[in-house]
């Protein structure tokens, strides 16, 4: 895109006070005559730059002026806004930065970033459930991450205790919010609205340099699930119902085998075999438990009362 260029154009005279039409082309890979039309048209624009002619001559900014742009191309613009504008509807602060960052950006970029910003409503209320309120703590915590500062909190788990913290980050996941911390025995994860208090001292907390929060929160996402689903059933089935299969199980549904036929073998998890034989239940022929025999035997004791029940 040309406004995208242009954008550049001045960032690039920003950056090293006089560019040549080569040294443009070059950058930009884009002809010497391109890039002469588009110094051309910043000119032309009421953009105050101008040539040199002359060896060591090129385009610079009157005076080194320097223009409030954002840096951000087109594309981008719209990405932060499709982003960030649902959450201005709730945030005021989100808001009044968006404001900033339109008046910063070029005039050709406002008005798909302000439609970017319209476009998307993000509803996170169940039907027939009331809104869930922001833990209060969330606020405290957050500014702490931020400040870098260690925290002291109370904390309600099984039973009530005070831990000294280094907060790394924080986590929404489908309105429950968690705090990410360090801790003299490592890594630990705190349920928000289990935090009854959350008291910053003076101290720098500790943050890895290497630390990538949402690589940490993959980590502890996939520590969870296991410990939440610990027992294993193989499961054959056409490859045609596999799609169903995981919709059932989710991110416990992994093919391990492929099979003559257009089958496969499958391996769903879940904390008891009673779980997974109720969801097994209904498929009937559809599908062959191999193992384990806890599961064949939950669905056989299934399938007994339903026969006792409807076989007549």
């Amino acid at each position: 895109m040309r406004a995208d260029r242009l954008v550049a154009t001045l960032l690039l005279m920003q950056t090293r006070g006089r560019v040549t039409a080569g040294e443009l082309a070059e950058e930009l890979e884009v002809s010497v005559a391109t890039a002469r039309r588009d110094l051309e048209a910043l000119s032309a624009a009421g953009v105050p730059v101008y040539p040199q002619p002359g060896r060591g001559g090129g385009w610079q900014l009157v005076g080194g002026a320097r223009t409030d742009l954002s840096g951000l191309t087109s594309r981008e613009a719209q990405a932060l806004f499709l982003l960030a504008g649902p959450a201005a509807a709730i945030a005021p602060e989100v808001k009044s930065a968006l404001r900033k960052l339109m008046g910063a950006l070029p005039g050709t970029f406002r008005a798909d970033a302000e439609a970017a910003a319209d476009a998307v409503i993000v509803d996170q209320v169940g039907w027939g459930e009331r809104p869930k309120a922001r833990p209060p703590m969330v606020e405290a915590l957050r500014d702490a991450v931020i400040a870098r500062r260690k925290v002291r909190l109370t904390y309600a788990g099984r039973e009530t205790s005070e831990r000294l913290v280094d907060p790394w980050g924080l986590v929404d996941k489908d309105d429950v919010w968690y705090l990410v911390a360090g801790t003299g025995q490592g890594r630990r994860t705190f349920r928000v609205d289990r935090i009854t208090a959350a008291e910053p001292i003076d101290a720098v907390a500790h943050r890895p340099s290497d630390l990538e929060l949402a690589k940490v929160w993959e980590e502890v996402v996939e520590e969870v699930e296991k410990r939440r689903s610990p027992l294993t059933a193989d499961v054959v089935l056409d490859r045609r119902y596999l799609r169903v299969l995981r919709d059932r199980f989710g991110r416990h549904c992994e093919v391990v085998g492929e099979l003559p036929g257009d089958r496969v073998r499958v391996r769903v998890a879940a904390p008891a075999p009673i779980m997974i034989a109720q969801e097994l239940a209904g498929w009937g022929a559809l599908v062959d438990v191999e193992g384990p025999e806890s599961v064949r035997a939950e669905l056989a004791r299934l399938g007994s009362e339903l026969v006792g029940r409807y076989g007549h």
